[in-house]
Formats: structure tokens, sequence, C-alpha cells
């Protein structure tokens, strides 16, 4: 039986930054990322905001302020981050941390754009 929770990437370390509202993560490869919360919170996994198929994902505004309130383990595969808008909906595997932080600049400003384009804000 193969395990269906298999990640190429592991942290070794988690840490979360609540005064900077920042999630670090160290991986075993020697990378690590500063993730902030309102990244998370726009990118979450949820069915919230990616809906439940392609071309579903939502825009996420008014989040600049967002922070977390916990980290909450998932198994060896993932967390749940408990945001302080309550949203806690979307588990976070260790690969989509990992690609989140590789991928943060391009990310961040792609949604930059879709706030623009939609004139939403990211103030509340």
């Amino acid at each position: 039986m193969s395990d269906n929770f298999s990640q190429r990437h592991r942290p070794s370390e988690i840490r979360l930054k609540r005064a900077e509202k920042i999630v670090e993560l160290d991986f075993e490869d020697g990378n690590t990322f500063q993730l902030p919360a309102e990244l998370l919170r726009v990118e979450s996994p949820s069915a919230e905001v990616q809906g439940h198929g392609p071309g579903q994902k939502k825009t996420v505004a008014g989040r600049r302020h967002v922070g977390i309130m916990d980290l909450e383990p998932v198994g060896n595969y993932a967390v749940r981050i408990k945001f302080d808008d309550l949203h806690d909906t979307g588990i976070f595997s260790w690969d989509y941390l990992y690609t989140l932080g590789e991928g943060k600049d391009e990310i961040w400003n792609e949604y930059l754009e879709e706030l623009a384009e939609k004139g939403l804000s990211r103030d509340p």
C-alpha cells in the first residue's frame, strides 16, 4: 500500500512569529522561507478559497492585517493554520508550503494584480 500523504519536502522546524505575522519554515534540504500571514490566508488551500474545481479560485480581499492565532499539526504531512479572522479550514501540506515559499514573490505579485483588476483592496 502506498502512502497517499507522502511529501517531497519536510520541514525540520516551524516557527510562528505572531508579532511579525509570519510563519518561518526550515526545510530538510536547507531552504528557509518566511511566509506572511496575509499570503497564507489569501492562498489557503481550503475550498472556501480554492473552490471545488479548476477555475473556481476566489480572490480574497481585505486581509492586510490578518494574523495567525495558532498552528495545529495534521498528521505528519501538514499543518492547519488558524487565522484571527476565524478562517481555519485550510490544511497546508508541507509541499504546498514549500511551493508558496519558492514562488512567494510571483504569487504575491499575481495576487496584487488580481486585486487591481477587480477593483479590490488589501485593506478591510
